[in-house]
């Protein structure tokens, strides 16, 4: 019987211009920042400077893609959430017998 690959885990995988989704946004963000930077301030410098940024930003977004432990960030939650006291080496502290020595 043939299987078939959940969507989510497709999506998860999707690429665009070859930046997965949410980087690809990153970069139409800028993209958009630069040509209001460029309609408010219209000067042949900056038309430089600001094509000169987003190709430095697409090459950035894109070697990050390809080498991810070039900004390895670490998980900010845990995997499980315990109600247990706190303990030090596997040795439950007890409070009340610490404050009458």
């Amino acid at each position: 019987m043939k299987r078939f690959e959940i969507y989510k885990d497709i999506r998860k995988r999707a690429m665009i211009m070859g930046l997965p989704i949410s980087l690809f946004a990153l970069q139409m963000t800028s993209v958009i920042g630069s040509l209001l930077f460029i309609i408010f301030s219209f000067s042949l410098l900056v038309i430089i400077l600001v094509f000169l940024f987003n190709g430095c930003l697409y090459v950035v977004l894109t070697q990050l893609t390809k080498h991810p432990a070039l900004l390895h960030f670490k998980k900010v939650f845990p995997i499980s959430i315990s109600n247990k006291k706190a303990c030090i080496a596997g040795i439950l502290v007890n409070h009340d017998n610490a404050n009458k020595i």
